[in-house]
């Protein structure tokens, strides 16, 4: 749930506290160089390389209290539709997103079509697959919900990669399957109809959309069971440090409300909640 500003001494990073309502990265960007001779130095990143800061997140963060801090740093639009959900309710996956843009079609392959994505099998989809790279997740988007766009042999692939896991704006198949890999899936659910000859990938490693969410390649997504959010390369730094200030806090609240202390108390206190 939301926390408020306050002058206790669990006081939220000033420089989200001070950010007027954001709706896209590119005015995250503009106010955050605007505020950089007001606001006090940035605190220092708890890790090295993506490597760690995701081992971090497994560790300490959950994809709520993460979209809690795009909050307070303006980026208000970051969760995918709620009806993308992991296959097993343990599932987390977090990574850069590598995005894949496919359209519906209505046969395998068109010889005759002037289209050269048309002559051939799955569009770019297998060249997508292949490109994957470590802690990559492959996120699809672009055609009609009638197929399953991810299943066991691209998980297997993918996890060979190296890749975190897959993202679908549809449907995957091959559950019992995946779910024995242990690849982390998200999806709308289970569905067995193949993607051939209904799909065909169009392009990947594009700026994509999902429900009103912007993608850009290696932006980084992060997914529980309580869905998944998308947080911006530029604001990464920023965001996951406020996670984790936030969720260290969260340990004081909770740990005072098992002593005892009222809900309207701790939030007077602490301002989380």
């Amino acid at each position: 749930m939301a926390r408020r500003p306050h002058s206790g001494a669990l006081r939220f990073n000033k420089i989200f506290l001070m950010k007027p309502v954001i709706t896209d990265i590119n005015s995250y960007n503009k106010t955050a160089d605007k505020a950089k001779s007001s606001r006090p130095a940035a605190v220092k990143k708890q890790w090295a390389d993506d490597h760690e800061l995701f081992a971090i997140a497994r560790k300490e963060l959950f994809v709520a209290v993460v979209g809690d801090a795009m909050d307070k740093a303006g980026l208000r639009h970051q969760f995918l539709p709620p009806q993308i959900r992991p296959l097993r309710s343990d599932m987390v996956v977090i990574g850069r997103a590598m995005p894949v843009l496919g359209v519906s079609v209505f046969e395998g392959v068109s010889p005759s079509s002037r289209n050269q994505f048309m002559t051939q099998d799955f569009g770019l989809m297998l060249d997508a697959l292949d490109d994957l790279k470590q802690d990559e997740v492959y996120v699809c988007t672009g055609s009609h919900p009638d197929h399953a766009c991810w299943g066991e042999l691209m998980s297997l692939r993918a996890g060979k990669l190296g890749a975190a896991g897959a993202i679908c704006d549809g449907y995957s198949r091959d559950t019992q399957a995946i779910l024995k890999l242990d690849f982390p899936t998200f999806s709308y659910g289970s569905y067995g109809q193949d993607s051939w000859p209904r799909y065909k990938t169009v392009d990947f490693r594009l700026g994509i959309e999902i429900g009103n969410v912007r993608i850009e390649n290696g932006d980084i997504v992060f997914g529980d069971i309580d869905g998944v959010c998308v947080v911006p390369q530029a604001a990464a730094n920023d965001v996951f440090n406020a996670a984790l200030e936030k969720v260290r806090g969260e340990k004081l609240v909770r740990a005072a409300i098992l002593d005892g202390m009222s809900a309207r108390q701790a939030w007077d206190k602490f301002g989380i909640m």
